[in-house]
């Protein structure tokens, strides 16, 4: 009888030396995570996409370091076993690699949760896609987002497997850093720029420059039209990046000066 396969070596450890799944769990209270038997596990039937492409590179990643992201999933009482919301082509590959059991999260999805990692929103979103036949703007409406977030969430798909792994063992998992991950143009460049925000070595700003190097940097803008589409307000700031924050700052010294210049 062959030794019990676990879903992640021994000699993996993930950030802190903490199970990624634990992580999450200290996360947020709402999610369930652990280590759920493969046998449990039922794909989705209503899954648009069939074909999950070739898995012999994502294969042979899970054989020697194991299920790195964790698959997101939900109880069927009626069957007592765990349908896959997002993560078949992981679930397909630790079949194919031997493993009995894979990391997973069991929770209700919803697109709004503040706990969801980059690459969980973005399977959350092609699904929506996918099954609703919802554009980016219909998304957006529906979850609170803008249409460009949607859009820029989506692009994290185009990163291959095996980089979404190093991303997750490497503990980089903001969206602005692995947005910058997904517009290299090769594999290694990928592999590259993981590698140096892990470090510290880059940020956001470097690896945009990196990629663009004769691009000027764009200053941000800020613009609002009310509803009744009587005024425009157009705000340029000096910097290339700003949050709400800032904007709320920013308004609040226009009306502080308007103010003042009334008295």
């Amino acid at each position: 009888m062959s030794a019990r396969r676990p879903g992640l070596p021994v000699a993996v450890k993930m950030r802190h030396s903490a199970h990624y799944v634990e992580e999450i769990i200290s996360r947020s209270g709402a999610a369930i995570g652990r280590m759920i038997p493969i046998e449990q596990l039922q794909t989705n039937s209503d899954q648009p996409r069939k074909d999950q492409g070739d898995l012999r590179g994502l294969t042979e990643s899970v054989r020697e370091k194991g299920v790195l992201e964790p698959l997101l999933v939900r109880y069927l009482p009626e069957s007592g076993k765990y349908m896959i919301i997002s993560g078949e082509r992981r679930y397909h590959a630790a079949r194919a690699a031997g493993l009995l059991e894979v990391p997973c999260i069991q929770k209700t999805a919803d697109l709004q949760r503040k706990d969801l990692t980059p690459f969980e929103e973005a399977d959350g979103i092609q699904a929506l896609a996918e099954r609703l036949g919802l554009t980016h703007e219909e998304i957006a409406t529906r979850i609170g987002k803008s249409r460009s977030s949607v859009t820029e969430s989506l692009s994290l798909r185009s990163i291959p497997d095996p980089i979404k792994a190093l991303c997750i063992e490497k503990g980089v998992l903001s969206k602005s850093q692995l947005l910058q991950v997904a517009r290299q143009s090769k594999e290694i460049k990928m592999k590259d720029v993981v590698r140096r925000f892990a470090l510290g070595m880059l940020n956001r700003e470097q690896a945009r420059r990196e990629r663009n190097p004769d691009r000027k940097p764009q200053r941000a803008l800020f613009r609002f039209v009310p509803p009744s589409n009587d005024f425009k307000l157009t705000l340029q700031f000096r910097k290339n990046s700003v949050e709400r924050e800032d904007v709320i700052q920013a308004l609040r010294r226009v009306l502080e000066s308007l103010m003042k210049g009334d008295e």
